[in-house]
């Protein structure tokens, strides 16, 4: 990535990406990446290169831990439609078979998504009050 502060950063197109394997929960997630750098959010993924370049990258990172990292993406609960955090279109979803499906034996609702790697980038709605690993991005400047 562009600059000497951000070497540890993964250049994905014309993105940067890293990869943090302390667990927050989503909100906090979120809250560290826009903290972090300026433009930043949790990683919003818009095409089928774009997943298997964030699942191969989290694969090399996470050193054997969880197989899961949240996503930049949300439910809406008025109307029960994704979302991400950096307003991009939700024009590219890739749910494992039977996803979303918003179920546990809790009042606690899965609002939130998560990624796994050891399900080809699968992704999963999830409680977001759990605690996950995650990846930052922001967009180089032109």
């Amino acid at each position: 990535c562009p600059y000497s502060e951000y070497q540890d950063w993964y250049k994905l197109g014309s993105l940067c990406v890293k990869y943090y394997s302390t667990p927050l929960k989503f909100t906090d997630a979120e809250i560290f990446c826009r903290r972090e750098v300026p433009g930043g959010h949790l990683v919003s993924v818009q095409s089928n290169d774009s997943n298997s370049n964030i699942s191969e990258l989290q694969q090399q990172n996470n050193n054997g831990s969880t197989p899961h990292i949240w996503l930049g993406a949300y439910k809406i609960f008025q109307t029960n439609e994704f979302l991400w955090t950096d307003g991009s279109t939700w024009d590219f979803k890739n749910w494992v078979p039977g996803q979303p499906d918003n179920t546990r034996d809790t009042e606690d609702t899965e609002d939130c998504v998560e990624m796994n790697w050891k399900k080809e980038g699968g992704w999963n709605d999830h409680h977001c009050s759990e605690k996950k690993s995650y990846m930052c991005v922001f967009k180089q400047s032109a």
